[in-house]
């Protein structure tokens, strides 16, 4: 069962990067790094330039992250998924028949991410599977 894990090489996605290749690597698991590319806005003509300036993006911060898990021995899955950061999770976990999602949190408090609609608070109301919170570190 593969481990999913939200990176886009903020701090709080670094940390969680690492424990969720800890957890891959404790359960022989793939790592699935996911990376929500939905650009702002469907229509226009510069909808097709954030999208993929977006992907782009994404790819690069991807490809950091597969060093780091093959330094460890983590095999990997790379998906840049053109929906929002939460819903691109869930889409790839619910793919991979995950056995978990891992992501970051940015310290922020919990009415600030009911309000504002965090990632880690959208995944911990909506996932079926156990989400993985790692805090950013002190």
């Amino acid at each position: 069962m593969p481990v999913v894990c939200g990176y886009d090489e903020s701090q709080g996605a670094v940390r969680a990067l690492s424990v969720a290749v800890e957890v891959a690597a404790a359960f022989d698991d793939t790592l699935v790094l996911v990376y929500g590319a939905a650009a702002p806005g469907a229509l226009g003509e510069e909808y097709a330039a954030h999208r993929d300036a977006l992907r782009e993006t994404g790819r690069t911060a991807l490809e950091h992250a597969v060093a780091v898990a093959e330094e460890a021995g983590v095999a990997t899955t790379v998906e840049v998924i053109d929906q929002k950061p939460a819903e691109a999770l869930l889409d790839a976990a619910s793919r991979h028949a995950a056995r978990c999602v891992v992501v970051g949190s940015w310290g922020e408090s919990p009415l600030r991410g009911a309000l504002l609609g965090s990632t880690p608070h959208k995944l911990l109301h909506l996932s079926h599977i156990p989400v993985l919170c790692v805090p950013t570190e002190a």
